[in-house]
């Protein structure tokens, strides 16, 4: 089996009126994610990086914001036909790692249901979530912005690499 990496970044402006999800959970918040989805750009980053791991494109391609069965789609939906993607594909999901850029709320205490939420709809991979601020720098440390990253493992039928 080949083992593949791949990365994801995603970036949320933040407004008032909307609910804030991150991994899959709704995080209590003055303001919430702007987006064609449910704006979760924590979910969004790991999806990025799976599909990239499977050399499958990446979320534009699948979930574009010009579809409107994509409206207000939950980020644990788009995992979960991320991964049914990979496995169509003969692959497996095997780790992720991700970071979140919030400056407030603070998510420690959050961290672990979100990565149990996205291993959840990724079929049971490994997944680990970590939190960072921004230190009041840039649209993520001024409160106007929430960004993510991550990588993932995805094991595909083929030679080893």
């Amino acid at each position: 089996m080949a083992v593949r990496i791949g990365m994801g970044f995603d970036l949320h402006e933040l407004v008032s009126g909307r609910a804030l999800w991150l991994g899959c959970v709704e995080v209590p918040s003055e303001k919430g994610s702007l987006g064609h989805s449910d704006g979760d750009a924590l979910a969004h980053a790991v999806a990025d990086a799976i599909l990239g791991a499977a050399s499958a494109g990446d979320i534009g391609d699948h979930f574009p914001d010009t579809d409107p069965r994509w409206k207000d789609v939950s980020g644990a939906e788009i995992l979960r036909r991320t991964a049914e993607i990979v496995r169509a594909r003969g692959g497996r999901i095997l780790s992720v790692d991700s970071t979140v850029f919030l400056e407030r709320p603070r998510l420690g205490d959050r961290k672990r249901e979100m990565a149990e939420r996205m291993a959840e709809a990724l079929g049971g991979a490994a997944v680990n979530v970590k939190a960072k601020t921004a230190e009041g720098l840039g649209p993520v440390g001024e409160g106007r912005a929430v960004a993510a990253q991550a990588v993932a493992m995805v094991g595909e039928p083929g030679e080893e690499v």
